[in-house]
């Protein structure tokens, strides 16, 4: 009879050893891909019809995984199926090896050939409006065959969740909500492009454009359009008017969009405030000018938010320097205001 005295780490190297005999061979990509799916389509029945096979496969596939993980991955019910914490911890775990396929396989593609690729990119509505058709413009005579994916997302909340599932590469954004950096956590890298104003525009056909000096207090009954309460531009505002013992002005319309304030204030008949960036872009366009009023000079960080620990493609990297290389005039002035 033989005796074996086991150290702490031949311990380990047995676990791990075990771990490769009786899941790492056995675990397959299918396998994965059909579990994805019938979460994501919330039955097996749903998912055997996606996938052009028979719901039978598809209960065994599931079956064969939580029999080699020795766990239960999914609650089944009358109305589908839901992932257990044991298939939630599978999916955000194996969704990362996916990506990194998804990944590998883009700079197969960009090595053999540089022109090609594809750019998911989520952002704001602001960076939507003023930054992101240059950018593209740009980018796209420099590189015509790679496909560009964009996806207007309304808050950071919905950006870093997006980029967490992978569903994006990189993020846009302007911190305009109060608490937004708060948002950030360890997983996400954030770099400042530049630090963004505010200005209160009109038409230049308007009175007030012909103004060298207005006194808030002034514009309190003009007809306004203002973006939602709970932003900063809106708290900007009504900081500026309770300075001179005024309540916020009436707003005639409430929105988040830039073109719609654009276009709004170009009329002639409103005012409304807007990224000094989007003045930049829509400024000759649409006839505006920034209203020669004091305001307080409290920036907002325009930035490029990423997944930490996520390999970025070699086109998706060319993309972000490109609007480091159109935002750099904006950083270097500060974005201060134009009159």
């Amino acid at each position: 009879m033989s005796i074996f005295f086991y150290t702490h780490n031949e311990a380990v190297m047995a676990k791990e050893i075990d771990w490769e005999g009786r899941i790492g061979r056995r675990l397959r990509l299918r396998d994965l891909h059909i579990f994805f799916t019938t979460v994501q389509r919330g039955s097996m029945a749903k998912a055997a019809q996606t996938l052009g096979v028979t719901q039978p496969a598809v209960s065994r596939v599931i079956a064969e995984l939580e029999h080699t993980l020795g766990v239960r991955l999914l609650d089944r019910g009358a109305r589908g199926v839901e992932p257990t914490k044991y298939g939630r911890a599978l999916l955000t775990r194996s969704n990362a090896a996916f990506d990194e396929l998804r990944q590998s396989v883009r700079d197969i593609e960009f090595l053999a050939d540089p022109t090609v690729g594809e750019v998911r990119i989520g952002c704001q509505e602001t960076f939507a409006a003023a930054i992101l058709p240059s950018v593209i413009h740009r980018f796209s005579q420099a590189y015509p065959r790679v496909t560009l994916h964009v996806e207007q997302l309304g808050s950071l909340a919905a950006e870093s969740s997006a980029l967490r599932e992978r569903a994006i590469d990189m993020g846009m954004f302007l911190l305009v909500k109060p608490h937004d950096d708060k948002l950030f956590a360890d997983d996400l890298n954030v770099e400042v492009l530049f630090l963004e104003q505010m200005v209160i525009v009109a038409a230049r056909q308007s009175r007030w454009a012909r103004r060298r000096k207005i006194d808030i207090a002034e514009l309190v009954d003009e007809p306004w359009v203002l973006t939602e309460s709970d932003t900063l531009s809106y708290l900007r505002v009504a900081e500026a008017f309770a300075a001179r013992g005024l309540g916020v002005p009436k707003r005639i319309l409430q929105t988040l969009s830039s073109h719609i304030r654009v276009n709004l204030a170009a009329s002639g008949s409103h005012i409304t405030t807007v990224a000094n960036s989007t003045l930049r872009v829509y400024g000759e366009r649409f006839a505006l000018k920034a209203l020669p009023v004091d305001l307080p000079v409290r920036p907002w960080p325009a930035v490029i938010v990423t997944l930490k620990n996520r390999t970025l493609s070699p086109v998706v990297e060319h993309f972000i320097q490109h609007i480091r290389d159109f935002t750099r005039p904006m950083r270097a002035e500060g974005s201060a205001p134009r009159r």
